[in-house]
């Protein structure tokens, strides 16, 4: 990573994190109904995610979370499914990532909105030790939305790790 003169990291733009990975949906994806695999998705998610990671961090990134997935709509045989990624915010050594997953019926060229991921990435380097992440500066109008709301989602997280693990302290168990 780049340090200016005061040997702090650079920021660098959401823009330069940008990244799209595009999967064709084959019969090995899917369930016995021709459906995606909820699991098949995922995996493309983690994926689509590391991409931004790494593009930001120039580091290796291992996965330390993924929040809730609603599946909006199927997705079926023949399919494209299209996953645009970006950094959202990053917490020094930690990066939340904005997973956003499209549909295309390329016959129609329809697309229709499948899920949305956040994901959190942590840089590491090639012996598992935390790496400090340049901050991300947000552009557009919906970078800056997405940021603040990272913030939101990291201390929501943070309050309900507390409330388990109270509840787990309060009934003895592990």
């Amino acid at each position: 990573m780049e340090r200016n003169d005061d040997g702090n990291l650079i920021p660098r733009p959401v823009s330069e994190s940008k990244s799209e990975m595009i999967e064709l949906v084959l019969p090995n994806d899917t369930n016995p109904l021709g459906a995606l695999l909820g699991g098949r998705l995922m995996h493309w998610i983690d994926l689509a995610g590391a991409l931004a990671a790494h593009r930001h961090s120039h580091s290796y990134a291992v996965t330390a979370s993924m929040d809730h997935i609603d599946f909006l709509v199927p997705v079926h045989v023949g399919d494209m499914v299209i996953l645009q990624s970006a950094v959202n915010r990053v917490f020094h050594t930690s990066m939340e990532v904005g997973v956003k997953v499209l549909v295309e019926n390329y016959i129609s060229g329809s697309r229709q909105k499948v899920a949305t991921a956040y994901l959190t990435f942590v840089a590491v380097d090639r012996h598992g030790r935390k790496l400090a992440v340049a901050p991300v500066i947000p552009e557009s109008a919906d970078d800056k939305r997405r940021y603040e709301g990272a913030l939101r989602r990291r201390e929501s997280a943070k309050m309900e790790r507390a409330r388990r693990m109270s509840a787990r302290n309060q009934s003895g168990g592990g």
